[in-house]
C-alpha cells in the first residue's frame, strides 16, 4: 500500500510538471503579437497592465541574445532604459510608460527589427516587430530605341514598350494594373535591391494603367500617361524633320552673316589702303622762275632777287 502510495506522488508531479513545460511553451507561443511599423514612426508595445502592482518588476529585453533594454522595480521606484547596449542602436529613442509599464521606441528604423520580451512576475509576452523603410515613388519610362531598331516590324509600330523601376527597395511587391485588375508583379525580401517591370500597350489604348509599390503597411503608385510616353515611329520622325530643318536653317543664317562680316571688313581695308596711294601720287611740283634787274641802272646794288610759287595740290 505504501509502495502504490509513493508511485502515485511521483505520477502526480511529474503530471504537475509536464503541465508546468506545457504551460510555458504555450504561453510563449500564444502570446507572440506581431507589429509591423514605418521607418521614422514611433510604435508601443503594449504590456497588457492597466497599471502596474507594488511588486511588479518589468523586464524588457531585446533580440536573440535577450539584451535587457529596459526595467522597472515598482517597490524600488526606478525605471531605467539602457539604450547604449548593442552599438547604441537605441540612443535616445527608449521610453518606458509610468502606468502601464509599456515600451516606448521613438524615431525607429530598421535596425530596430527584431524579438522584443516582455517579462513580470505573472506574465510574459513576445512581440514580433517588423520595420519597413518608407517606400519610394516609381517610375515609368519608355524604349525610346524601339523606332530605330525595329521600325520594320509590325508590332512594333503597334506597341509601346514601357517599363517600371524602383531601387534601393526591400521586402516589396511591384505591380503593373490595368484599372483594378492585376496585369503582372515581382517580389522582393531582399534589402537595398532595385526592381523593374516591364509592360507592352497598344498606341491608342485608352485604359487606365497604373504602377504600384507596396509593402504590407503601405504603398505608391504612378499612373500611366500614355500619350506622353507613347509616340509611333511616324509621330517620331514627324518630330525629327522639323527640328533638324530649323537647325539647318540657324545655321544657314549664321554662315550668311559671317560672310557679309568678312565681306565688309575686306572691302573697307581696300578703300583704307587706295586712299592713301591716291594721296602720295597727287603731289604737283612747280619750277620756280628766276628774274633779273636791269642792268643800266649802275647805281644800284646788284642782287639776284627769287621769288617762290606757291606749291598747289590737288585734291
Amino acid at each position: 500500500m505504501l509502495a502504490c502510495s509513493k508511485k502515485m506522488v511521483h505520477v502526480v508531479l511529474l503530471f504537475c510538471l509536464c503541465l508546468l513545460q506545457l504551460d510555458g511553451v504555450f504561453a510563449d507561443t500564444v502570446t507572440v503579437k506581431s507589429v509591423s511599423v514605418l521607418e521614422g514612426d514611433s510604435v508601443t508595445l503594449h504590456s497588457g497592465l492597466t497599471e502596474m502592482m507594488d511588486e511588479d518588476v518589468i523586464l524588457w529585453r531585446f533580440g536573440s541574445e535577450n539584451t535587457l533594454i529596459a526595467e522597472i522595480d515598482v517597490m524600488a521606484d526606478s525605471m531605467a532604459v539602457f539604450d547604449d547596449v548593442l552599438d547604441e542602436r537605441f540612443r535616445d529613442r527608449l521610453k518606458v510608460d509610468h502606468q502601464t509599464g509599456s515600451l516606448i521606441i521613438t524615431n525607429i528604423t530598421t535596425q530596430h527589427t527584431g524579438l522584443y520580451q516582455l517579462k513580470t512576475s505573472s506574465v510574459i509576452k513576445n512581440f514580433s516587430l517588423t520595420v519597413y523603410a518608407r517606400l519610394s515613388v516609381p517610375v515609368i519610362s519608355s524604349n525610346s530605341s524601339q523606332c530605330s531598331s525595329s521600325s520594320s516590324s509590325s508590332s512594333s509600330q503597334q506597341n509601346c514598350s514601357l517599363v517600371c523601376s524602383v531601387v534601393n527597395v526591400g521586402h516589396v511587391t511591384l505591380s503593373w494594373y490595368k484599372g483594378n485588375s492585376l496585369l503582372s508583379n515581382i517580389s522582393v525580401s531582399d534589402l537595398s535591391i532595385s526592381l523593374s517591370l516591364p509592360l507592352e500597350v497598344e498606341y491608342q489604348d485608352k485604359n487606365s494603367y497604373s504602377c504600384v509599390l507596396n509593402n504590407p503597411i503601405s504603398n505608391q503608385s504612378t499612373h500611366l500617361d500614355i500619350t506622353q510616353l507613347c509616340h509611333t515611329c511616324s509621330d517620331s520622325a514627324s518630330k525629327t524633320v522639323p527640328i533638324s530643318a530649323a537647325a539647318a536653317a540657324a545655321a544657314g543664317s549664321l554662315l550668311i552673316v559671317a560672310a557679309v562680316a568678312i565681306f565688309c571688313i575686306c572691302r573697307k581695308c581696300r578703300k583704307t589702303d587706295k586712299e592713301v596711294e591716291t594721296n602720295e601720287d597727287e603731289v604737283t611740283y612747280i619750277e620756280p622762275t628766276f628774274y633779273k634787274r636791269n642792268p643800266q641802272k649802275l647805281d644800284v646794288k646788284e642782287d639776284d632777287h627769287v621769288e617762290y610759287a606757291p606749291i598747289a595740290k590737288r585734291r
